[in-house]
C-alpha cells in the first residue's frame, strides 16, 4: 500500500511537472533553406540595386520575409510595394529549392521528431517562414503526421524576436507557455521564445551563421544530444 502511495505521488509529481509540447522552429533547424534563401534575397537585393551586406543580412535571421521588405522599403525608400517584392522573392527561393535535389533535412532532425512522436509529445512548428515556403518543405520531407500545429510568421504583424508567434503555438496546443520547449538557432528566436516564458534549447549548427544564442536556456551543437526522454525531463517552473 505504501509503495502504491509512493508511485502515485511520483506520478503526480512528474506529471505535474512534464513538458507538455515541442516547438520547432523550420529553417536551420529542421532543414538548412538558409543558403537557399540567402541566395534568392540577394538576386532581389541585386535586382533593387540594394547595397545590403552580409552583417545587415545576418540582423534579418528569424524574421518574416514581410518584416524585412517592411524595413528595407523604409530605409531605401523603395517604390514598389511589399506585396510584390515579396512575390519576387519568393519566385526566386521557389525556383532555387526546386532545383535543388540534395536539399535534406539537417542530422538528428528526423530522429528526434521521431522519438518524440512515439513518447508521445505533442509537436508544433512556429517558423517566420512563408505558409508556402513551410508546406513545400512538410510536403517533400512527409513531416505532416508528425506535428500538430504549423504556425507562420507570414501571419503576425511582428515576426521574432517578438514573441506572439510562440505564445499562438502554445494557445493552439493548449499548453502554458512555461510547459513548452523551443528549439531554435537564430538570435531573435531565442529571444522570442524566451520573452514568450518557453524553455529555449539553442542549437548552434554549422548552418547557423554565428548567432548570439546566450540567452537559450541550454546550447546544443547536434540534434543528437537531445531525445524524448531528455525534453520530457527537462525542470518546469511551478
Amino acid at each position: 500500500m505504501a509503495g502504491g502511495f509512493y508511485l502515485c505521488r511520483a506520478f503526480h509529481h512528474c506529471h505535474q511537472r512534464m513538458i507538455r509540447t515541442v516547438i520547432f522552429d523550420m529553417d536551420g533547424v529542421l532543414v538548412d533553406t538558409e543558403p537557399l534563401h540567402h541566395d534568392a534575397f540577394f538576386r532581389h537585393f541585386a535586382e533593387l540595386n540594394l547595397p545590403i551586406s552580409d552583417t545587415e543580412y545576418a540582423t534579418f535571421l528569424g524574421g518574416s520575409t514581410r518584416n524585412i521588405y517592411q524595413r528595407l522599403k523604409q530605409e531605401y525608400s523603395l517604390a514598389a510595394d511589399v506585396e510584390t517584392l515579396m512575390q519576387r522573392k519568393r519566385e526566386l527561393f521557389n525556383a532555387a529549392f526546386d532545383e535543388d535535389t540534395a536539399l535534406d533535412l539537417l542530422p538528428g532532425a528526423r530522429a528526434l521528431i521521431e522519438d518524440l512522436h512515439r513518447a508521445g509529445v505533442p509537436l508544433q512548428l512556429a517558423s517566420s517562414a512563408s505558409k508556402d515556403t513551410i508546406n513545400r518543405v512538410f510536403r517533400r520531407f512527409g513531416l505532416y503526421p508528425y506535428f500538430d500545429n504549423l504556425v507562420s510568421g507570414e501571419d503576425f504583424p511582428q515576426s521574432k524576436p517578438n514573441p506572439a508567434i510562440f505564445l499562438h503555438a502554445a494557445q493552439l496546443a493548449g499548453v502554458p507557455a512555461h510547459e513548452c520547449v523551443v528549439i531554435e538557432d537564430s538570435a531573435n528566436g531565442v529571444t522570442a521564445a524566451k520573452a514568450a516564458g518557453m524553455y529555449c534549447i539553442g542549437y548552434r549548427s554549422a548552418h547557423s551563421g554565428g548567432q548570439d544564442l546566450h540567452h537559450a536556456d541550454e546550447v546544443v551543437a547536434e540534434l543528437g544530444q537531445l531525445s524524448a526522454a531528455r525534453i520530457r525531463a527537462l525542470p518546469v517552473p511551478r
